[in-house]
Protein backbone atom coordinates (compact mmCIF):
# COMPACT_ATOMS: atom_id res chain seq x y z
CA UNK A 1 0.00 0.00 0.00
CA UNK A 2 1.18 3.54 -0.78
CA UNK A 3 2.44 5.72 2.05
CA UNK A 4 -0.26 8.21 1.01
CA UNK A 5 -2.77 5.98 2.81
CA UNK A 6 -1.81 4.42 6.15
CA UNK A 7 -3.82 1.43 7.37
CA UNK A 8 -3.87 0.24 10.98
CA UNK A 9 -6.00 -2.29 12.86
CA UNK A 10 -6.70 -2.64 16.57
CA UNK A 11 -9.58 -4.05 18.57
CA UNK A 12 -11.82 -4.62 15.58
CA UNK A 13 -11.27 -1.05 14.31
CA UNK A 14 -9.56 -0.54 10.95
CA UNK A 15 -8.27 3.00 10.52
CA UNK A 16 -7.40 4.52 7.15
CA UNK A 17 -5.34 7.70 7.41
CA UNK A 18 -4.94 9.88 4.34
CA UNK A 19 -1.30 10.84 4.59
CA UNK A 20 -0.25 13.97 2.72
CA UNK A 21 -0.16 16.41 5.64
CA UNK A 22 1.99 18.88 3.71
CA UNK A 23 -0.92 19.23 1.23
CA UNK A 24 -3.73 18.91 3.78
CA UNK A 25 -4.17 15.33 2.56
CA UNK A 26 -5.42 16.40 -0.87
CA UNK A 27 -6.42 13.44 -3.02
CA UNK A 28 -4.00 12.19 -5.64
CA UNK A 29 -4.50 9.42 -8.17
CA UNK A 30 -2.34 7.17 -5.99
CA UNK A 31 -4.34 7.90 -2.86
CA UNK A 32 -7.63 7.39 -4.69
CA UNK A 33 -6.43 4.02 -5.96
CA UNK A 34 -5.38 2.99 -2.45
CA UNK A 35 -8.80 3.93 -1.04
CA UNK A 36 -10.49 2.00 -3.85
CA UNK A 37 -8.51 -1.12 -2.90
CA UNK A 38 -8.70 -0.84 0.88
CA UNK A 39 -12.32 0.04 1.58
CA UNK A 40 -14.01 -2.92 -0.21
CA UNK A 41 -11.43 -5.26 1.31
CA UNK A 42 -12.14 -4.01 4.83
CA UNK A 43 -15.88 -4.22 4.17
CA UNK A 44 -15.50 -7.95 3.45
CA UNK A 45 -13.12 -8.74 6.34
CA UNK A 46 -15.06 -10.33 9.25
CA UNK A 47 -12.37 -9.25 11.72
CA UNK A 48 -13.15 -5.59 10.95
CA UNK A 49 -16.15 -4.32 12.91
CA UNK A 50 -15.70 -0.58 12.35
CA UNK A 51 -13.88 1.45 9.68
CA UNK A 52 -12.44 4.86 10.58
CA UNK A 53 -11.39 7.38 7.92
CA UNK A 54 -9.22 10.31 8.96
CA UNK A 55 -6.35 12.52 7.85
CA UNK A 56 -2.78 12.96 9.04
CA UNK A 57 -1.66 16.13 10.77
CA UNK A 58 -4.14 18.95 11.25
CA UNK A 59 -6.45 18.25 8.29
CA UNK A 60 -8.98 15.67 7.20
CA UNK A 61 -8.78 16.11 3.41
CA UNK A 62 -8.64 19.27 1.32
CA UNK A 63 -10.33 17.53 -1.62
CA UNK A 64 -8.82 17.08 -5.04
CA UNK A 65 -5.27 18.15 -5.80
CA UNK A 66 -6.10 21.52 -7.42
CA UNK A 67 -2.46 22.17 -8.30
CA UNK A 68 -2.43 18.85 -10.13
CA UNK A 69 -5.67 19.82 -11.91
CA UNK A 70 -4.07 23.08 -13.07
CA UNK A 71 -1.00 21.30 -14.48
CA UNK A 72 -3.15 18.73 -16.29
CA UNK A 73 -5.35 21.47 -17.72
CA UNK A 74 -2.33 23.40 -18.99
CA UNK A 75 -0.95 20.24 -20.61
CA UNK A 76 -4.26 19.62 -22.39
CA UNK A 77 -4.42 23.21 -23.58
CA UNK A 78 -0.94 22.77 -25.00
CA UNK A 79 -2.07 19.70 -26.90
CA UNK A 80 -0.02 17.26 -24.82
CA UNK A 81 -3.08 15.28 -23.74
CA UNK A 82 -6.22 14.55 -25.70
CA UNK A 83 -9.47 15.54 -24.02
CA UNK A 84 -11.80 12.58 -23.66
CA UNK A 85 -14.92 13.28 -21.63
CA UNK A 86 -16.06 9.65 -21.44
CA UNK A 87 -12.72 8.30 -20.23
CA UNK A 88 -12.40 10.98 -17.60
CA UNK A 89 -15.94 10.41 -16.35
CA UNK A 90 -15.39 6.64 -16.17
CA UNK A 91 -12.18 7.05 -14.18
CA UNK A 92 -13.81 9.45 -11.74
CA UNK A 93 -16.87 7.23 -11.37
CA UNK A 94 -14.63 4.30 -10.45
CA UNK A 95 -12.83 6.39 -7.81
CA UNK A 96 -16.15 7.59 -6.39
CA UNK A 97 -17.25 4.01 -5.62
CA UNK A 98 -15.44 4.38 -2.29
CA UNK A 99 -18.31 6.61 -1.12
CA UNK A 100 -20.88 3.94 -1.92
CA UNK A 101 -18.80 1.40 -0.01
CA UNK A 102 -18.50 3.69 3.02
CA UNK A 103 -22.26 4.33 2.93
CA UNK A 104 -23.40 0.74 2.30
CA UNK A 105 -20.82 -1.62 3.84
CA UNK A 106 -22.40 -3.84 6.52
CA UNK A 107 -20.50 -2.29 9.41
CA UNK A 108 -20.26 1.21 10.88
CA UNK A 109 -18.01 3.81 9.27
CA UNK A 110 -16.71 6.85 11.14
CA UNK A 111 -15.03 9.99 9.80
CA UNK A 112 -12.68 11.70 12.26
CA UNK A 113 -12.21 15.33 11.20
CA UNK A 114 -9.29 17.09 12.93
CA UNK A 115 -9.19 20.04 10.53
CA UNK A 116 -10.11 21.17 7.02
CA UNK A 117 -12.52 18.96 5.07
CA UNK A 118 -13.22 20.47 1.69
CA UNK A 119 -14.68 19.44 -1.66
CA UNK A 120 -14.28 15.72 -2.25
CA UNK A 121 -12.73 15.49 1.21
CA UNK A 122 -15.98 16.71 2.77
CA UNK A 123 -17.89 14.30 0.53
CA UNK A 124 -15.81 11.38 1.83
CA UNK A 125 -16.64 12.40 5.40
CA UNK A 126 -20.34 12.73 4.54
CA UNK A 127 -20.33 9.23 2.99
CA UNK A 128 -19.47 7.73 6.37
CA UNK A 129 -22.27 6.73 8.73
CA UNK A 130 -21.07 9.03 11.49
CA UNK A 131 -18.72 11.98 11.90
CA UNK A 132 -16.79 13.42 14.83
CA UNK A 133 -14.97 16.73 14.38
CA UNK A 134 -12.80 19.18 16.23
CA UNK A 135 -14.91 22.18 17.18
CA UNK A 136 -12.63 24.47 15.18
CA UNK A 137 -12.33 22.22 12.11
CA UNK A 138 -13.24 23.99 8.87
CA UNK A 139 -15.76 22.32 6.53
CA UNK A 140 -16.71 23.55 3.07
CA UNK A 141 -18.11 22.19 -0.17
CA UNK A 142 -15.51 24.42 -1.94
CA UNK A 143 -16.48 23.41 -5.50
CA UNK A 144 -18.01 26.71 -6.62
CA UNK A 145 -14.80 28.52 -5.71
CA UNK A 146 -12.87 26.50 -8.29
CA UNK A 147 -15.59 26.36 -10.96
CA UNK A 148 -16.57 22.72 -10.43
CA UNK A 149 -19.96 21.02 -10.00
CA UNK A 150 -19.01 18.61 -7.20
CA UNK A 151 -18.34 14.89 -6.88
CA UNK A 152 -17.96 11.93 -4.51
CA UNK A 153 -21.68 11.97 -3.67
CA UNK A 154 -21.56 15.08 -1.53
CA UNK A 155 -24.72 16.59 -2.99
CA UNK A 156 -26.64 13.38 -2.16
CA UNK A 157 -25.35 13.04 1.39
CA UNK A 158 -25.59 16.72 2.30
CA UNK A 159 -29.13 17.03 0.96
CA UNK A 160 -30.24 14.13 3.14
CA UNK A 161 -28.47 15.56 6.19
CA UNK A 162 -29.56 19.21 6.07
CA UNK A 163 -32.36 19.40 3.49
CA UNK A 164 -32.46 20.68 -0.06
CA UNK A 165 -32.43 24.43 0.62
CA UNK A 166 -29.48 24.40 3.01
CA UNK A 167 -27.54 21.97 0.82
CA UNK A 168 -28.00 24.31 -2.15
CA UNK A 169 -26.81 27.25 -0.06
CA UNK A 170 -23.69 25.41 1.11
CA UNK A 171 -22.89 24.27 -2.44
CA UNK A 172 -23.56 27.61 -4.15
CA UNK A 173 -21.75 29.80 -1.61
CA UNK A 174 -19.04 27.35 -0.50
CA UNK A 175 -19.28 28.95 2.93
CA UNK A 176 -16.78 27.67 5.47
CA UNK A 177 -18.39 26.39 8.66
CA UNK A 178 -16.77 25.22 11.88
CA UNK A 179 -17.10 21.80 13.42
CA UNK A 180 -19.29 23.36 16.13
CA UNK A 181 -21.60 24.86 13.48
CA UNK A 182 -21.62 21.56 11.59
CA UNK A 183 -22.87 19.89 14.77
CA UNK A 184 -25.69 22.43 15.05
CA UNK A 185 -26.69 21.76 11.44
CA UNK A 186 -26.58 17.99 11.89
CA UNK A 187 -23.65 17.50 9.51
CA UNK A 188 -21.47 15.94 12.22
CA UNK A 189 -22.62 13.82 15.16
CA UNK A 190 -20.10 15.05 17.71
CA UNK A 191 -17.82 18.07 18.01
CA UNK A 192 -15.16 18.27 20.70
CA UNK A 193 -12.18 20.52 21.48
CA UNK A 194 -9.28 19.69 19.19
CA UNK A 195 -7.09 18.50 22.04
CA UNK A 196 -9.74 15.92 22.97
CA UNK A 197 -10.50 14.65 19.47
CA UNK A 198 -8.06 11.74 19.33
CA UNK A 199 -9.25 10.20 22.60
CA UNK A 200 -12.93 10.89 21.86
CA UNK A 201 -12.64 9.35 18.41
CA UNK A 202 -10.85 6.29 19.76
CA UNK A 203 -13.60 5.75 22.34
CA UNK A 204 -16.32 6.30 19.75
CA UNK A 205 -14.78 3.81 17.32
CA UNK A 206 -14.31 1.23 20.08
CA UNK A 207 -17.96 1.61 21.04
CA UNK A 208 -19.05 1.13 17.40
CA UNK A 209 -16.82 -1.94 17.05
CA UNK A 210 -18.51 -3.43 20.11
CA UNK A 211 -21.99 -3.28 18.60
CA UNK A 212 -23.76 -6.36 17.13
CA UNK A 213 -22.15 -6.11 13.70
CA UNK A 214 -24.59 -8.31 11.80
CA UNK A 215 -27.56 -6.32 13.11
CA UNK A 216 -25.82 -3.03 12.30
CA UNK A 217 -25.27 -4.18 8.71
CA UNK A 218 -28.95 -4.96 8.24
CA UNK A 219 -29.90 -1.77 10.07
CA UNK A 220 -27.88 0.24 7.55
CA UNK A 221 -29.74 -1.44 4.69
CA UNK A 222 -33.06 -0.53 6.32
CA UNK A 223 -32.02 3.09 6.84
CA UNK A 224 -30.71 3.44 3.29
CA UNK A 225 -34.00 2.14 1.89
CA UNK A 226 -35.85 4.55 4.19
CA UNK A 227 -34.08 7.43 2.43
CA UNK A 228 -35.17 6.56 -1.09
CA UNK A 229 -37.65 3.66 -1.10
CA UNK A 230 -41.36 3.27 -0.35
CA UNK A 231 -42.85 2.33 3.00
CA UNK A 232 -44.00 -1.00 1.56
CA UNK A 233 -40.48 -1.82 0.39
CA UNK A 234 -39.08 -0.86 3.78
CA UNK A 235 -41.61 -2.98 5.70
CA UNK A 236 -40.86 -5.98 3.49
CA UNK A 237 -37.14 -5.50 4.02
CA UNK A 238 -37.40 -4.89 7.76
CA UNK A 239 -39.38 -8.09 8.28
CA UNK A 240 -36.74 -10.14 6.47
CA UNK A 241 -33.84 -8.50 8.27
CA UNK A 242 -35.53 -8.78 11.66
CA UNK A 243 -36.10 -12.51 11.11
CA UNK A 244 -32.45 -12.90 10.09
CA UNK A 245 -31.02 -11.06 13.10
CA UNK A 246 -33.19 -13.04 15.52
CA UNK A 247 -31.09 -16.03 14.43
CA UNK A 248 -27.73 -14.43 15.28
CA UNK A 249 -25.50 -15.43 18.19
CA UNK A 250 -25.42 -11.78 19.23
CA UNK A 251 -29.19 -11.65 19.70
CA UNK A 252 -29.25 -14.91 21.62
CA UNK A 253 -26.46 -13.69 23.91
CA UNK A 254 -28.22 -10.35 24.43
CA UNK A 255 -31.53 -12.03 25.26
CA UNK A 256 -29.81 -14.24 27.83
CA UNK A 257 -27.97 -11.25 29.28
CA UNK A 258 -31.29 -9.37 29.57
CA UNK A 259 -32.83 -12.24 31.53
CA UNK A 260 -29.78 -12.36 33.79
CA UNK A 261 -29.67 -8.56 34.12
CA UNK A 262 -26.15 -8.54 32.67
CA UNK A 263 -24.46 -6.47 30.00
CA UNK A 264 -24.27 -8.30 26.65
CA UNK A 265 -20.93 -8.82 24.94
CA UNK A 266 -21.34 -8.90 21.18
CA UNK A 267 -19.09 -10.98 18.96
CA UNK A 268 -20.29 -9.71 15.59
CA UNK A 269 -21.95 -12.93 14.49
Amino acid sequence: MTQELIETFEGGVATLTMNRPEARNALTTEMQAALSEAIPRLAADPKVRCVVLTGAGQAFCAGGDVKGFAKASAARDAGAEAFNLEQRAQGLRYAMEVCRWLHEMPKPTLAVIPGPAAGAGLSLALACDLRIAAEDAKLTTAFSKVGLAGDYGGSYFLTHLVGAAKARELYFTADVISGAEALRLGIVNKAVPGAELEAAARDYAAYLAGLPTVAIGYMKKNLNIAQTGSLTTLLDTESLHMARTIMTDDHKAAALAFVNKAKPVFQGR
